[in-house]
């Protein structure tokens, strides 16, 4: 069944947050995103990304969306990608991201759909990749 609507496009992503101002300022500072700061408020922040959002909720939002058997969930439930415009941009931000907490998971490495990126996970242990897109698969 196909329809015709807007419903697939994504416009929000967010992260539970064990620290609702160290992780968000992590990325913001990393990968230079502004906050919409007219969202904040004592459970969210949220962030332009250019083309969607990126909001970091606190562990309280659990019990307010009635997540609370999830709240121990073990695991990587989400996988985050940040483009850059070269694979020197994939270096300079790692070397960022270390000196900022994340740990380097994957060295970069060239993908057989056309990417070139690395594996990190962020202070709080979730898992983001930076990448550089040079094939023709987006």
């Amino acid at each position: 069944m196909t329809t015709t609507t807007s419903a697939g496009v994504l416009n929000w992503v967010n992260v539970f947050a064990k620290n609702l101002e160290d992780l968000p300022r992590f990325y913001a500072e990393l990968f230079g995103l502004s906050e919409v700061e007219q969202m904040r408020n004592n459970v969210f922040r949220g962030f332009s990304t250019g083309a969607s959002g990126l909001g970091f909720l606190s562990p309280e939002v659990y019990d307010l969306l009635h997540l609370e058997p999830l709240r121990e969930t073990q695991g990587a439930g989400f996988l985050l990608n940040f483009e850059t415009g070269s694979h020197d941009e994939v270096h300079l931000l790692i070397d960022s991201a270390v000196a900022a907490g994340a740990t380097l998971v994957k060295e970069p490495y060239e993908t057989s759909y056309g990417w070139y990126q690395a594996v990190l996970t962020d202070p709080e242990g979730n898992v983001f990749r930076i990448n550089h897109i040079f094939g023709s698969v987006t």
